[in-house]
């Protein structure tokens, strides 16, 4: 294989590394790629899973293994993040770059990480080896975004995802919604929640949908389901309770949650997480959010400071519309997948996606940008990031 040039090398580690979603975090995904002074493929690796070889070590025994072990000395390393420079559970990579002898390292972005954070690029630089930083440097962040923002915020990262009909309703005046979306739109979701740690609906969307939130088929990931829900009210007989064997379920309620229902589920296999009412890291809120009514549920704010403390770095949240109106009101939606099924159901009383207290003028709406359009049998699948949460 031979590329056409830089970019296409390090857009050729972005697919490898993208490879690894679902199996290496807490860790990011990272690919690289070995060229020689011709552009010409020598080796090629990625992170595959957490506690696994990173990708540089990956990209140097793949070299190896094509019989290219004495073209490393001229080589090139495309790689989407900078190298570590530290002991964790594998060696640096600086260490295994240096003694295979590569003469120039190409780095999508830096590591946002304290123990890292430029620290690698000077280690090589120190050694004699050219570092160039920042190409293709706003994919590189994108495709590091969920780690990045844990890293730098202790929070996960958000994925909104809603399905609705051309005209913008969950469902109809009555509350039916099954299904709004086709099967092709459905299995996307599942393969979403199959690479998350966490997928989160409100009360009622536990009680009117009475979902198993599970992935099916299963992915890399089991993720937890959490309802955000005050008085911790789920239903003994739910779904959610009756697969607790499947997946964990996490109640996460408020101090005025009685006591019953807390035994109740906590003898049933759930676990129920109390947080207090007051926001946590109110300074952190845009002004604008402090009008917000409280509904009920649980402030999303504390929600993800506590999924963030658990290690979680992906979570979706599905609904309803007053649980993605509250993430949305306080700008705490990072990445945005929604459903248009071709159906009109119109009616000023059926439910849109979110609701929440909104905006009040057009420029202080959440903007949508990296805007990618697929069309599933009839369904259209837009997905899209958060103007400015380039973590």
């Amino acid at each position: 294989m031979q590329f056409l040039d830089h970019p296409s090398v390090m857009r050729r580690a972005f697919e490898l590394a993208a490879q690894g979603h679902g199996f290496v975090e807490p860790n990011p995904m990272v690919g690289a790629v070995l060229v020689d002074a011709e552009l010409r493929l020598i080796g090629e690796g990625f992170h595959q899973r957490f506690g696994g070889p990173h990708a540089e070590v990956e990209a140097l025994r793949d070299a190896q293994s094509r019989g290219n072990g004495d073209r490393l000395k001229d080589a090139t390393l495309f790689v989407s993040l900078e190298p570590c420079c530290h002991f964790g559970k594998t060696p640096p990579c600086t260490q295994a770059i240096l003694a295979a002898g590569v003469r120039k390292v190409v780095v999508g972005r830096t590591d946002p990480a304290p123990h890292v954070n430029g620290g690698g690029i000077a280690a090589l630089r120190s050694a004699g080896v050219e570092v160039e930083l920042g190409l293709l440097e706003d994919e590189a962040k994108r495709l590091t975004a969920p780690f990045a923002k844990r890293i730098t915020t202790g929070r996960p990262f958000v994925i909104g995802k809603w399905a609705m009909t051309w005209d913008g309703k969950i469902a109809t005046r009555t509350g039916d919604s099954q299904w709004v979306s086709n099967e092709a739109s459905r299995a996307i979701v599942h393969r979403i929640r199959g690479r998350v740690d966490a997928v989160i609906v409100g009360a009622e969307t536990a009680r009117q949908d009475d979902p198993a939130l599970t992935a099916r088929p299963s992915g890399p990931r089991v993720a937890t389901r959490v309802v955000m829900d005050s008085i911790a009210s789920v239903r003994s007989d739910s779904k959610l309770v009756q697969t607790i064997g499947d997946a964990p379920l996490l109640i996460v309620s408020g101090p005025d949650t009685p006591a019953d229902n807390i035994a109740r589920l906590q003898a049933a296999g759930a676990e129920v997480c109390v947080l207090g009412t007051e926001a946590a890291g109110e300074a952190a809120r845009p002004a604008s959010a402090k009008d917000i009514k409280r509904i009920r549920h649980v402030d999303p704010v504390q929600l993800l400071d506590e999924l963030g403390r658990r290690g979680m770095t992906n979570v979706l949240v599905e609904g309803g519309g007053a649980i993605l109106g509250a993430f949305a009101d306080l700008d705490l939606i990072d990445e945005v997948h929604v459903f248009l099924g071709p159906k009109l159901i119109g009616g000023q009383a059926a439910p849109s996606p979110i609701s929440g207290l909104g905006c009040g003028t057009l420029l202080q709406a959440l903007s949508l940008e990296d805007v990618q359009v697929e069309v599933l049998d009839g369904d259209v699948h837009l997905q899209s990031v958060v103007r400015g949460h380039r973590w």
